[in-house]
């Protein structure tokens, strides 16, 4: 290994790294602490533990236990106990707190607000109430030295038919912290095809959106996401991988669809740890993004549901290294690719890689090199 090729960063690099997020569920990350106490509160007596750490462990097993039914009744704790006003802000202010913490400057965390209707707040209440808690958590951030920016997504459920009134309320929002629209739910039976009227509607007002596809369905799923719909991005995205032929030489063959997704550098949220609970790769080493990385496809690494999976952006990037020795190139790469594809306007975008990113970068691979140097400076006095 030469002094110009950083090495495998350590988990104090990748800690301190500045890291982009772009596929972030705001009710799959809560802290176990935080569920518990505002339960007590609502008087909400379904939690499965009422200690942190059995219930975080409960999270964790549950979604990884391959049953559906399972899976989702993580979710209906969650959002149980996301329904008044100041809940709904508390949970978006530790998500800015933790995300900070962690080392990401820029992130975008969605939420469906059809989903925090329980307990009487509106639409707008809900949008408001999470606003105002990421911006809290912004500043609570900046109190103990992080920097970070947060952008909501909002999510409409494509099993319901509330696409056109959330995409609605995502556009009113624009300028007030949201930065764009999603929608989210079993790809299977429900297609994006079925909520058109909202991304018509989203793509007249020159707003932006992602769609959940490519997790569970298949190329299909994909295809209409990107041909019928118009999306800037794939949520997910990771069957891309289907439409990639490797031969036994090792020669790659792209078909139309992937070659497409490349050529007109459709990002991918791609969430690895997640991706390994629904079974789109066996293992780390067997995730698609690995391929996708060295075929230079807008890959990104996100954390879908840090609660569920037990995971963070550093642990993502940790056990992304340990598959694919990944250095500080490759964590600058994905996250100069995430920062890239943010919805917020370019200039913004352009000053966070110039400003902050890469400057981050730069300086723990200077780190990296004094420390080298160090090294073999003690073992020439030692061989001496």
């Amino acid at each position: 290994m030469t002094s110009q090729t950083p090495s495998v960063p350590t988990a104090d690099q990748i800690r301190r790294a500045p890291k982009v997020l772009l596929h972030d569920h705001l009710d799959g990350g809560l802290r176990p602490g935080t569920i518990i106490e505002l339960a007590q509160e609502q008087g909400y007596q379904q939690l499965p533990e009422t200690e942190p750490d059995k219930l975080g462990i409960w999270f964790r097993e549950a979604a990884d236990s391959g049953s559906l039914e399972r899976y989702l009744e993580t979710f209906a704790h969650t959002c149980a106990v996301m329904q008044t006003r100041d809940a709904l802000f508390r949970v978006a202010a530790e998500c800015a707190v933790d995300l900070a913490e962690d080392g990401v400057v820029y992130a975008e965390v969605r939420y469906a607000p059809e989903q925090h209707l329980e307990g009487g707040l509106t639409l707008e209440e809900v949008v408001e109430a999470v606003n105002e808690g990421f911006r809290e958590g912004e500043r609570q951030a900046r109190a103990n030295g992080h920097r970070i920016r947060i952008g909501a997504l909002l999510t409409a459920m494509r099993h319901a038919a509330r696409a056109l009134e959330i995409a609605e309320l995502a556009n009113r929002y624009r300028d007030s912290g949201v930065v764009g629209f999603d929608i989210a739910g079993a790809e299977a039976g429900y297609p994006p095809t079925r909520h058109l009227d909202a991304f018509e509607y989203l793509k007249r007002e020159n707003n932006h959106f992602t769609i959940h596809a490519g997790e569970a369905f298949g190329l299909p799923s994909i295809w209409q996401a990107l041909q019928w719909c118009g999306a800037d991005r794939l949520g997910h995205g990771v069957r891309i991988i289907d439409d990639i032929e490797v031969a036994d030489d090792g020669s790659v063959s792209l078909g139309r669809l992937a070659a497409y997704v490349r050529d007109k550098r459709i990002p991918l949220e791609m969430c690895p740890s997640s991706n390994l609970q629904t079974g789109a790769a066996a293992s780390f080493a067997e995730h698609p993004i690995g391929l996708l990385r060295k075929l230079h496809f807008r890959a990104t690494v996100n954390t879908d549901n840090r609660l569920m999976s037990g995971t963070s952006m550093s642990r993502e990037f940790e056990l992304l290294t340990e598959a694919f020795d990944y250095t500080l190139d490759d964590m600058q790469w994905f996250t100069v690719n995430a920062m890239k594809s943010a919805f917020i306007p370019f200039d913004e975008r352009l000053a966070m890689i110039n400003e902050v990113i890469k400057p981050g970068y730069a300086e723990l691979k200077s780190e990296w090199l004094f420390q080298q140097t160090a090294t073999t400076s003690d073992s020439s006095r030692t061989a001496g």
